[in-house]
């Protein structure tokens, strides 16, 4: 009694296959998830020193990028940092630096960040992308300078991208206050850090 005539099924039929390839275009267009390649990335910092800059790395970090390359500004990316792997090429003051006076790996083992805006600068594939930074239990917003350097497929090494990020911190703000003054004026530390973060991700595999 309410059986459509042939052409409206037809015509049924065609807007279900339209849904459907909509669908699939959708599902194409989903965000896709990578992880930090450690091999091939690093967690590098600067500081200065006297009057020159010292620098250094973590060696034990990861994290994972949830990117959307239709809108990148729609990306998310996570990252923790083992605090007790800062390696400066200098046993005694990486024991230093793992103590209360700076990085205190025993009650803080992790530096952590997670984005929570990522703006588009106006010049092409470079972005402000800011989270919360977590270090020494202290959280605050940080934005990070990146620029997307690409994503592609490598034969047996599957699907990766690149990333170039930088921002400098002042370690004072998150409670590291470490520091000796000389008697004829100035410290032997500066207050700002500058972090480098050249990441490469791959993608997870579904």
């Amino acid at each position: 009694m309410f059986a459509l005539p042939r052409i409206s099924r037809s015509r049924s039929l065609i807007g279900l296959g339209a849904i459907a390839l909509i669908a699939l275009g959708t599902a194409s267009a989903e965000v896709e998830v990578y992880q930090i390649d450690k091999v091939h990335s690093l967690a590098g910092f600067k500081i200065r020193h006297l009057f020159s800059k010292t620098a250094g790395r973590f060696t034990d970090f990861g994290g994972t990028l949830h990117f959307d390359a239709a809108k990148p500004e729609d990306s998310r990316i996570e990252i923790t940092i083992q605090a007790a792997s800062i390696d400066t090429d200098n046993e005694n003051r990486d024991n230093h630096l793992r103590t209360a006076d700076f990085f205190d790996v025993e009650k803080y083992p992790t530096i952590t960040f997670m984005s929570t805006k990522i703006e588009p600068t106006g010049e092409k594939d470079r972005f402000k992308v800011t989270g919360d930074f977590t270090m020494l239990g202290v959280t605050k917003p940080v934005t990070i300078s990146v620029e997307l350097l690409g994503f592609a497929e490598f034969p047996g090494m599957g699907h990766r991208g690149g990333f170039s990020a930088s921002t400098t911190i002042n370690r004072k703000d998150f409670g590291m206050q470490w520091n000796k003054v000389f008697d004829a004026g100035g410290t032997i530390l500066g207050e700002e850090v500058e972090i480098d973060f050249p990441i490469e991700v791959m993608r997870a595999a579904s």
